[in-house]
Formats: structure tokens, C-alpha cells, sequence
């Protein structure tokens, strides 16, 4: 009788140690976007194996990489999405993050996939080039976005203020689809990987039509800046448009804190590559990454300490 109460009561001290579990968070982008996409294939990664690492991760719909960046710097998030170029302006502190200064707690886990530019436009309104959209109905991307961010340098670049355009909505990624086929706007921008259903929808649904990004303009900012480069959306990957689209782009990419614990970003990189033959089919956009380049392109602030043990592991990094 001792010996089963003695038992009864170790069961007991031992439960709440093995049901205690920790609460990570990713901060992606609108529901429709590789963002939550991505997000969501790496939580599932992480809460297959959760008996094991005691993680429990949950994916949220955020306004994009600034909101992203800005909620991490702030300890409301344990990890983001962002696009390499804010992930750049928030380390060096530039840009939109000159106000607050450089993030200098802002780390690195890896990057992710290819991010062009896609401008997507109405049919009827017949444009042939970005310079065509002046004194059109456009939209810009919504604040906090990364999207919104560079499409501001893009005007800033081309000596454009928002009033150049007859309308200059902010509507979310989740919303320029429809205001698209609903002849709201007549075109809109937005850095995502390809392909996505939120292009995918109102080409097919409307007829809408890509338009190219390029020129001297598009060509000195590629020039100047390291986290962009030039980008090609493929031919004939969305109804109605058979042509290639030559535009520019940056990459997504996953950022944490230096405050995030070593083991917790160990787990997280763990479950992405030893299981990244599922990741990679988990969206179409992943289907080419490559681990070498993962650790490394993209990537301005400092590799987080727990991603770096596990790199080093595998022999990836010396």
C-alpha cells in the first residue's frame, strides 16, 4: 500500500513537468499570402515533435514585415517573416526604422523563398508599363506592410508622390484581389512568392493582366541596394498571361530576437531541416530552396545563436 501511494504521488509531482509546454509565435502576412503559408508549414514541423522539444507553435496574420519587425523588436513576437530589405533597414536602423534606431537584439534563422515584385492590373485598363498607372486608381499596400514600404522607395526612386495616382487605397493583400475584379482599383503591387493564390485568383477570375518592372529607375535601385535583385515571373504560370514578366525583388526571410532562447531557435531549425523534404512540398514556392543558400542570402543581421549551433552541426557553417 506504501509503495502505491509512494507511486501515486511521484505520477502526480511528475504531471505538470510533462505537460509543461512553451508558446512560440511567427508573425507572417495576410491569409492568403506564402507568408502565412510559410509560416504555417513551420509550425507544423515544430508541433509534430512536440512531445519531444516541449514547443507549441501557433502562426498569426499580421500587416506584413515592418508590422513584423516592429512587434518583434518589442517582445510581442518570438518570430517573423520579413523581406530582406526591411530585415536590413531594421538592423542598420534606415529608412522607416530611423526613428527607433538599429534593432541591434534582431537575428537571423534563414531565408526562404524569392519574393518579386508583382504589379497586377485590370484588363480593360489596358497598361502596358508601371509609368502608365500615373492618374490611375492603385493600390499601394497597406501600412506596416513590407510591400507598402518598398513600393515607397519606388516612388521615391521615380520622384512620384502617392497624389500622382487618381487613388491611393491601403487595402490588405487579403482585399486587392477583389477590389481588383471589381473595378475598385485598376492595379495593385505586391512582393510575394509565386505562385500565389492571390494572384492566381483575379488572373482567373477578371483576366488580370502582370505588368514589367523595369527601367533606368528600377535598374539603380538594383544597383544601390543589396537586398534587391532582378526577378522573372514565369511564363504562362497564370491564366491570361503567356508572357514572362521581367520585374525585381527581394527574399523572404525568418528573423527572431537575440532575447529568444538558444534552445527554442535550435528546435525551430531543427524541425525545418531534418523534415525539409516535407517543408519544401508544403507550397510550391519552396519547392527549390536550398539549405546552403538559406543560411546566408538575404540575410543582414546576425545569425541567431541557437540557428548557428545547428548549422554548425550539419557542417554547413565552419
Amino acid at each position: 500500500m506504501k509503495s502505491l501511494v509512494t507511486l501515486a504521488l511521484l505520477a502526480l509531482l511528475a504531471a505538470p513537468a510533462q505537460a509543461q509546454q512553451s508558446f512560440v509565435s511567427i508573425g507572417t502576412g495576410g491569409v492568403t499570402g506564402v507568408y502565412y503559408a510559410a509560416g504555417g508549414a513551420i509550425c507544423r514541423l515544430i508541433n509534430k515533435d512536440r512531445a519531444k522539444h516541449g514547443l507549441r507553435c501557433s502562426v498569426e496574420s499580421t500587416g506584413g514585415s515592418v508590422y513584423n519587425l516592429n512587434t518583434l523588436r518589442g517582445g510581442e513576437l518570438d518570430f517573423g517573416v520579413a523581406q530582406s530589405d526591411w530585415q536590413y533597414h531594421a538592423w542598420k536602423g534606415s529608412s522607416s526604422f530611423q526613428p527607433a534606431g538599429a534593432d541591434n537584439n534582431l537575428r537571423a534563422v534563414f531565408s526562404l523563398h524569392p519574393e518579386p515584385f508583382t504589379v497586377l492590373t485590370r484588363k480593360e485598363a489596358e497598361i502596358k508599363s508601371f509609368a502608365d498607372l500615373k492618374g490611375k486608381r492603385f493600390n499601394v499596400g497597406n501600412p506596416g506592410s513590407g510591400t507598402r514600404a518598398s513600393m515607397q522607395e519606388l516612388l521615391d526612386a521615380l520622384g512620384w508622390k502617392l497624389s500622382d495616382f487618381s487613388l491611393a487605397s491601403e487595402l490588405k493583400a487579403d482585399e486587392h484581389g477583389a477590389a481588383l475584379c471589381d473595378n475598385k482599383i485598376d492595379g495593385f503591387i505586391y512582393g510575394v512568392g509565386h505562385p500565389s493564390a492571390n494572384i492566381q485568383d483575379p488572373t482567373t477570375t477578371c483576366g488580370a493582366r502582370l505588368v514589367p518592372l523595369t527601367g533606368p529607375v528600377v535598374d539603380k535601385l538594383i544597383a544601390e541596394r543589396p537586398y534587391y535583385a532582378r526577378a522573372t515571373i514565369p511564363a504562362g504560370l497564370y491564366a491570361h498571361n503567356p508572357q514572362a514578366t521581367a520585374t525585381y525583388g527581394v527574399l523572404a526571410t525568418l528573423v527572431t530576437s537575440s532575447k529568444v532562447p538558444d534552445a527554442t531557435v535550435y528546435a525551430l531549425v531543427k524541425a525545418v531541416f531534418e523534415n525539409f523534404d516535407a517543408f519544401k512540398r508544403l507550397h510550391p514556392a519552396f519547392a527549390h530552396l536550398n539549405p546552403q543558400d538559406m543560411i546566408k542570402d538575404g540575410l543582414s543581421a546576425p545569425l541567431h545563436d541557437g540557428a548557428r549551433k545547428y548549422y554548425r552541426e550539419r557542417g554547413w557553417l565552419r
